[in-house]
C-alpha cells in the first residue's frame, strides 16, 4: 500500500477552519479533549487506539485526569496528509458526549 503524500499549507489551513479545537503544531495536528474523569479520557485513548490499527496509522497520545491529546502527523511524509485529516476527524467521532 504506498503512503499518502504531505499536503499544501493552504489544504491544511481550509481543513482546520472547518475542525474547532484542531490545532497545527509543527508539522502536526493536534486537540485537546477533556473528560469527566481518568476512565473517560482512557478509554477515548482506547478507542482512537484501535482505530489507529485498522488503518495501520498511529498518532501520539497524552492520557490524565479527565484529559487526552491526541497528535497526528505522518512520520514518513514529514508532514500532515490527508490520512491524518481522516483520523483527527475519527477522533473527533469517537470522542463523542464523552468529552466536553
Amino acid at each position: 500500500m504506498s503512503r499518502p503524500t504531505r499536503l499544501e499549507s493552504e489544504e491544511i489551513r481550509a481543513w482546520l477552519e472547518g475542525h474547532p479545537g484542531w490545532e497545527r503544531v509543527g508539522e502536526a495536528l493536534s486537540k485537546r479533549y477533556t473528560f469527566a474523569d481518568f476512565a473517560g479520557a482512557l478509554a477515548f485513548a482506547v478507542r482512537v487506539g484501535m482505530a489507529a490499527e485498522r488503518r495501520d496509522h498511529h498518532p501520539d497520545l497524552e492520557v490524565g485526569w479527565g484529559k487526552a491529546r491526541a497528535v497526528w502527523t505522518t512520520h514518513d511524509a514529514k508532514g500532515i496528509t490527508a490520512l491524518d485529516l481522516e483520523l483527527a476527524e475519527k477522533t473527533d467521532s469517537l470522542a463523542g458526549s464523552d468529552a466536553t
